[in-house]
């Protein structure tokens, strides 16, 4: 069978020769580096004196109570921000995993905050339960997704913290704390989105639905359609989001809806391969942005459509095996295309090496204090560079758009913004920073980055 990536070859090379093919020689590996902690893509750094997995709430207690210096969760490091990172103590949670409990008949679970969210599905369904949306990675650990306030995509569908219905967390003294909307309330609301700032989450009870099906379907289109499209696609569709391919001219709608058809699925393009077809095609095609458009953009309107029907907790993931880094902004729906065209605008003026989709997804509004989607629908906007590639210059030059527009950045991906930003952004702010206080009033939570913000 013929590669993707062979036909792609073939189209450059008949296009640029031989001498251009030469440019696709890989630069030569700088060796491992020996670290005892980093995040997933190698952005975030640092040496604990020590990591530690308790196997039980108690001992997390007697752990937190005894800790000297600062004390902090790590979930699967997805996050590129400074969320993690201490020179003390780092608690996993790793072993606090699985199902609780269930409701049955509110369709309520409780879980471990160490769950990963690829694990919780198979037994959800087991016991007549589905989570009502996951993100499209599924790697990060539940308590660690809530913090950050972490999405999945639907216009009428708010982030996975909307799902939650209560909450237990050991605070700085050891001590575990219930919150729910009755019982602790103004605990709750801060706890929904806390960076881990707070306490350790040990413990989530999320609503769910009954087990459904999704019909997920990709198709391409030019960059002028997709625009054309997005807002109607979106009030249409359970789950809609768009990637555009920079120097492309040309990107795909990603949707899912409710189904009663049979499991089965297309022919799928291998995301990950796909990325390092585009890779290819900078290393050759950098200089010639013009002829990079004509072969990209002819090649994407070759891809079939896909679809899949499937689980929903199978239908909601990709696998990701290509690192980044990765800034999102989340922006005012109304105000979300035009920043994007901006985005385009700036990336293809000015920065050829640049080769990851750009994401877009939708959001509804919630309440929670520190929820990026705080009062208002959003358009999310992620704009990703190769892991061993420099971002700055790129994110530099996109973050003022997305501020601009009244954007808030995603808690877990690279901004700038700072406590005299941030607090701007959220009407909650000085509540949230209340409760801090009250749950760790000596700061055992806070590494310098999170100090920064609520100190």
């Amino acid at each position: 069978m013929i590669k993707r990536r062979d036909i792609l070859a073939t189209l450059v090379a008949a296009m640029v020769g031989p001498a251009g093919l030469a440019r696709a020689t890989m630069p030569a590996s700088t060796g491992k580096r020996r670290i005892p902690w980093r995040n997933w893509s190698g952005s975030q750094v640092c040496r604990p004196l020590q990591r530690v997995a308790p196997a039980s709430v108690e001992d997390l207690q007697v752990l937190v109570a005894e800790a000297r210096g600062t004390v902090r969760p790590v979930g699967a490091g997805h996050s590129f921000t400074a969320l993690v990172p201490t020179d003390d103590t780092m608690v996993s949670l790793s072993r606090l995993s699985g199902v609780v409990d269930v409701d049955k008949d509110r369709l309520q679970a409780t879980l471990w905050g160490g769950s990963r969210l690829g694990d919780i599905g198979r037994p959800l369904e087991a016991m007549g339960q589905a989570m009502v949306n996951m993100p499209d990675i599924d790697e990060q650990s539940l308590a660690g997704c809530l913090a950050t306030a972490t999405h999945g995509t639907g216009a009428d569908i708010g982030c996975m913290s909307t799902f939650v219905t209560g909450m237990q967390l050991v605070n700085s003294r050891g001590d575990v704390v219930e919150c729910d909307a009755q019982h602790n309330a103004e605990l709750f609301q801060a706890a929904k989105v806390s960076l881990g700032a707070l306490g350790i989450v040990t413990q989530v009870k999320v609503q769910n639905v009954a087990p459904y099906r999704l019909r997920r379907e990709v198709v391409w289109h030019e960059f002028e359609a997709l625009l054309d499209s997005a807002e109607a696609m979106a009030d249409r569709h359970r789950n809609f989001e768009f990637f555009y391919l920079p120097f492309s001219g040309m990107g795909f709608t990603d949707v899912h809806d409710l189904t009663q058809d049979a499991i089965g699925a297309t022919e799928k393009v291998d995301p990950n391969e796909g990325v390092m077809e585009l890779k290819l095609a900078r290393d050759w095609l950098e200089d010639y942005p013009w002829l990079r458009e004509l072969i990209l953009g002819s090649y994407m309107r070759t891809i079939a459509d896909e679809v899949t029907v499937e689980r929903s907790w199978k239908n909601y993931a990709s696998e990701r095996n290509v690192r980044f880094n990765e800034m999102e902004y989340h922006l005012p729906r109304e105000h979300g295309l035009q920043a994007l065209r901006e985005v385009r605008e700036t990336l293809e003026a000015r920065y050829r090496a640049v080769f990851f989709p750009i994401e877009v997804r939708y959001t509804k509004g919630d309440d929670i204090w520190l929820s990026p989607f705080y009062g208002r629908d959003c358009i999310s906007i992620a704009v990703h560079r190769y892991f061993d590639e420099d971002y700055t210059a790129y994110f530099k030059s996109i973050e003022p758009i997305f501020v601009k527009y009244g954007g808030r950045p995603h808690w877990g991906k690279i901004n700038t913004l700072r406590a005299n930003d941030l607090r701007k952004l959220y009407p909650r702010w000085h509540d949230f920073l209340t409760v801090r206080r009250e749950m760790d009033p000596v700061g055992k939570f806070l590494n310098p980055y999170l100090a920064g913000l609520f100190r």
